[in-house]
């Protein structure tokens, strides 16, 4: 099985890659920085260009499963956001998004079977503060998501997505460390903690394999009950934060 993930140098991308290489897929990584890893096939490039796939995808050949999972995020106050960075953060985490599934699409449309999976965010659905060319470009990738489900499907081709919460990077490790922002954070997650990137890298090994064969145009929240917990969770219950979570006393 030929596997490619975009954004895959690091955090849940890079994860993504192992799990998929470990379970004995051939796994090609397409991303700005090289990977050093075992078993995947790294490839550097500026994946914002609208044809920036067309090598590695000729390479690979055969197209089974596709992680599209290369994003940005530059917080700023609404009234602060800048053109910039409006435009940098659309043009990663949606256009480029669109390119490479429309890239990916044309090959798996040739073989009549695929499985596409779109790394996008809670953020898709709510309105974190200061965040809002982020949220809209998450946002957008349902739109993405829906309607590539449904054009693509008669081709055997099945396009799903993630929303992983607050999960434990490189680039959230600055926020796992202090308890200050963690404790209130966490006390709205039913599970009381944040996420590792190898449950979202299983999740979508999970919508990517044959165990999902019937499974297309939805999302999976790996986001420790978020979504599901509008009020949160732990303020009314007799518990401590101990150990980077929440625990029943």
């Amino acid at each position: 099985m030929n596997i490619l993930v975009t954004g895959g140098a690091g955090g849940i991308g890079l994860e993504t890659a192992k799990v998929f290489r470990d379970a004995g897929g051939r796994v090609w990584v397409a991303d700005m920085a090289a990977v050093e890893e075992p078993g995947i096939e790294s490839v550097v490039l500026d994946l914002r260009g609208t044809g920036s796939l067309e090598g590695v995808l000729s390479s690979m050949g055969r197209v089974d499963v596709a992680v599209l999972n290369a994003g940005i995020c530059r917080p700023q106050k609404l009234e602060d956001t800048t053109e910039e960075n409006w435009r940098a953060t659309l043009e990663v985490n949606l256009t480029a998004a669109f390119f490479h599934l429309k890239a990916v699409a044309r090959v798996m449309r040739e073989q009549r079977s695929g499985s596409i999976v779109l790394t996008a965010s809670t953020n898709s659905f709510d309105g974190e503060a200061d965040l809002i060319a982020y949220n809209a470009s998450k946002a957008g990738l349902m739109g993405i998501l829906h309607t590539a489900a449904n054009e693509l499907g008669p081709f055997g081709i099945r396009v799903n997505a993630v929303c992983p919460g607050l999960i434990e990077t490189q680039l959230t490790a600055g926020a796992f460390a202090d308890e200050s922002i963690v404790k209130p954070y966490f006390a709205a997650l039913p599970l009381g903690r944040g996420g590792r990137a190898q449950e979202v890298a299983e999740a979508i090994e999970f919508l990517a394999s044959e165990r999902a064969s019937y499974i297309t145009g939805t999302t999976l929240n790996v986001d420790g009950g978020q979504m599901a917990s509008k009020f949160g969770t732990w303020g009314c219950l007799d518990a401590r934060f101990e150990g980077g979570r929440w625990k029943l006393n």
